[in-house]
């Protein structure tokens, strides 16, 4: 089973229930409206002396090792096969006999309570962890009904895009504990698998220039996704992927690849991923000192534009015009759409078992990063390096938040060690058996173990590992070398900024939202967006650009 995948699966799902709002390069939430609401990182120096210190772990060899790009990322190590020989990472179990409720999560089916693989973690942890996953589906509900009564576990995970909705800025410093005292620079070193978890990924749980969030998930090269295509069908076309260098000669493979008559097209829905090809931000950029909203940067309505014109083509398949992006992967897997795009994550073992049932020979792959022009440098901005974050609570005592913070120690323990294998598959001969590639989860395994609970408390570094399909970590990993060479970090990257309520309309600008589908799907001329943008800046799109300008960039910088 692919560890990567397993983790990728879940985080899809919640994806999905949590919208756009999943994907932003920042984390929101709303204020009172005033410019003292709570919330955000107040300074470039508190940030600074909040976040703990990193010190990589060399406990456990990758097969392919990480590589180190611009902007401070580190593309995610690969490993072809489970360490045949694990490490142990720590010394001692590090509980002290501690009892504490947990509340994490769970898209799938809930594990049975007080389950084997539950009962033998708290014996390996020393403490008992009473762990109660929750349906992801309805989770926010779930945890605004208790901070609501101020009756929160005493460890809970509170996914990062649902920050409006829980008012993290409050509930900051409030129900949850504040971790600078225990975590901050080089106190971190009684940790050293937390020390190993990346700067980028803690200060996403900083709020008031203190730390209260302990990342899991996280990655050193997170991007918000990137275009695929049908690796073995261009290799049959003797289409060479590497030729395709920009955004013509991307087009140009739309009459090369489409036979409406034979039922395949060329494109499936890019629009969302062309920020990638034609350099347009996440949401702002910074010219001569001024933020400019995406809305109003060129390369936004070059890219709309081209858009348009794909949809009016005939080069992109009719499922799409028709609005029907659910069965995008089943078209993919057919053959009848050929280029694609969407997260990282889909790169998968799940995926190469799903596509070679479909096509013994199929096999995705993805185009190294170009620009528009062909000439000018690709640029990828980087997306937040942890999107979930767990919690304590404020009342615990610091004897406990210590003996918390041991456990989470364990828990971070890296890929490959005795302390990853027991989070991640169990007990041997219970929870799994050795297979051919590594740890094969059993059905207790696979109902009490994979339907993960214990990572959504904290978690390693994450890596590439398809044990079955190790040409899929090979393929991966190296366009991971090659694309880490062009990332950037996004205006107010990693920082969490309280919007305030008076903003929040202007801040979603649905209706301009709805415009851009309507043009990259040929329903709408680009006259519309170009309306409907208008009607946003004097909406409240131009005073929301003015606020971020004054209290956020003007105060805090842009978080680079």
């Amino acid at each position: 089973m692919s560890r990567e995948l397993n983790r990728r699966s879940f985080v899809s799902g919640a994806m999905a229930v949590a919208g756009a709002a999943a994907m932003s390069p920042l984390l929101t939430a709303c204020g009172d409206g005033g410019s003292k609401s709570r919330g955000g990182t107040n300074s470039k120096k508190g940030m600074a002396a909040a976040v703990p210190d990193h010190i990589p772990s060399t406990a456990v060899r990758p097969d392919i090792p990480s590589v180190a790009g611009a902007a401070g990322a580190v593309a995610d190590p690969g490993f072809l096969k489970y360490p045949a020989q694990q490490v142990a990472t720590v010394s001692e179990a590090p509980g002290s006999g501690g009892r504490y409720t947990t509340l994490t999560p769970l898209w799938g089916a809930i594990p049975p309570a007080g389950n084997a693989y539950y009962r033998a973690m708290n014996k390996a942890l020393g403490a008992t962890l009473t762990m109660k996953p929750a349906n992801g589906n309805t989770y926010n509900t779930t945890i605004t009904t208790l901070t609501a009564a101020e009756k929160l576990p005493d460890w809970v995970q509170l996914p990062g895009w649902w920050n409006p909705l829980f008012n993290l800025g409050k509930l900051a410093g409030t129900q949850l504990a504040d971790l600078t005292p225990y975590l901050a620079g080089d106190k971190i070193k009684k940790y050293p698998n937390l020390a190993a978890l990346p700067t980028g990924a803690w200060q996403g749980g900083v709020w008031q220039d203190k730390l209260y969030g302990i990342p899991a998930f996280s990655g050193g090269f997170n991007l918000p996704g990137q275009f695929f295509y049908r690796g073995d069908i261009f290799e049959d076309k003797g289409i060479n992927a590497d030729e395709i260098t920009s955004i013509q000669r991307f087009l140009d493979l739309g009459k090369e690849l489409t036979s409406a008559k034979a039922g395949v097209w060329a494109f499936d829905d890019v629009y969302g991923y062309l920020f990638q090809i034609f350099d347009y931000a996440a949401k702002f950029a910074v010219v001569d000192g001024k933020l400019v909203h995406k809305y109003e940067q060129p390369e936004f309505i070059e890219a709309l534009d081209w858009a348009h014109k794909l949809a009016k083509s005939g080069y992109l398949h009719p499922d799409v015009l028709a609005g029907n992006s659910n069965d995008a992967t089943t078209r993919f897997y057919a053959g009848k759409a050929l280029i694609g795009a969407g997260g990282q994550g889909i790169w998968n073992e799940t995926d190469a078992q799903a596509g070679t049932a479909a096509n013994k020979n199929y096999r995705r792959a993805s185009f190294k990063p170009f620009s528009a022009d062909g000439k000018s440098a690709p640029r990828l901005f980087l997306t937040p390096s942890a999107g979930f974050f767990s919690y304590l609570n404020a009342k615990l005592k610091p004897a406990q938040i210590e003996e918390c913070l041991r456990i989470a120690n364990y828990l971070a323990a890296p890929f490959g060690s005795k302390e990853h294998l027991m989070v991640n598959f169990g007990v041997e001969g219970v929870d799994w058996k050795k297979g051919d590639h590594g740890p094969s989860p059993t059905k207790a395994g696979l109902r009490d173990v994979q339907a993960q609970t214990f990572p959504f408390l904290v978690s390693p570094l994450q890596v590439l590992y398809n044990p079955d399909f190790p040409q899929v970590t090979k393929d991966r990993c190296a366009w991971n070398a090659e694309a880490v060479k062009y990332v950037y970090k996004p205006v107010f990257f990693n920082m969490n900024i309280t919007v305030p309520k008076r903003f929040a309309a202007a801040d979603a600008a649905q209706a301009v939202e709805d415009t851009i589908k309507d043009v990259a799907h040929g329903v709408k001329p680009v006259s519309a967006f170009q309306d409907a943008v208008s009607t946003w800046k004097r909406g409240g799109g131009d005073r929301l650009v003015a606020w971020y300008q004054s209290e956020v960039l003007d105060k805090l910088g842009t978080g680079q």
